[in-house]
């Protein structure tokens, strides 16, 4: 029996989605949220990204491969994608107990501003929108390329409601000092 590549990138995100929800119990008691009206403004399209980004939806769509990365080119960006899913692994334990799925301001809240969140200050979103971009390019089904595209988008919305949130409920002047010093999901991007 001959392993996909594609199979390979299944696996690498199923440990990871169950390592993510296993550590999920450690976090700090959450003092306020973001609405779910705004919260589904960037859940929807990371719904339908992901269902459009699963393997088998492009094969059940008939959908033909655009290009073929081959096995050596899936080795390279199953390794770009552990780096990616490392990334956003470093920034949730730095962040520790003050992280979260949704919005929210934990019990205790700071900005934190070292660490993976001194290279962007969405680090988490930064590692699997890498991820996602190496998962789409091994896919190599236009339903793919949408579907990460979705959920980029959602996460670029996500950011942006989160950094509305936290300026209002952390100090203004700090988290406005900390956009202006850290790019939001792209390193070394030059801030506005």
């Amino acid at each position: 029996m001959t392993i996909q590549p594609n199979q390979i990138l299944e696996l690498i995100w199923i440990v990871w989605l169950v390592s993510w929800v296993l550590a999920s119990f450690w976090s700090a008691r959450t003092k306020a949220q973001v609405g779910s009206a705004e919260a589904w403004m960037y859940r929807a399209p990371q719904i339908v990204g992901g269902i459009l980004l699963v393997p088998y939806t492009g094969t059940m769509l008939g959908e033909p491969q655009i290009w073929h990365v081959g096995y050596g080119g899936a080795v390279v960006l199953a390794l770009v994608m552990v780096a990616g899913l490392a990334f956003t692994w470093w920034a949730r334990i730095y962040l520790g107990r003050l992280w979260s799925s949704a919005i929210t301001r934990k019990e205790d809240h700071t900005v934190v501003d070292s660490g993976p969140y001194a290279v962007v200050r969405h680090p988490i979103y930064t590692g699997i929108i890498i991820a996602l971009v190496a998962t789409a390019a091994v896919e190599g089904r236009l339903s793919a390329v949408v579907g990460a595209a979705l959920i980029i988008v959602s996460f670029w919305l996500k950011a942006r409601s989160e950094e509305r949130f936290l300026a209002a409920e952390l100090s203004a002047d700090a988290y406005s000092a900390y956009r202006r010093r850290v790019p939001m999901l792209v390193p070394f991007l030059p801030q506005r």
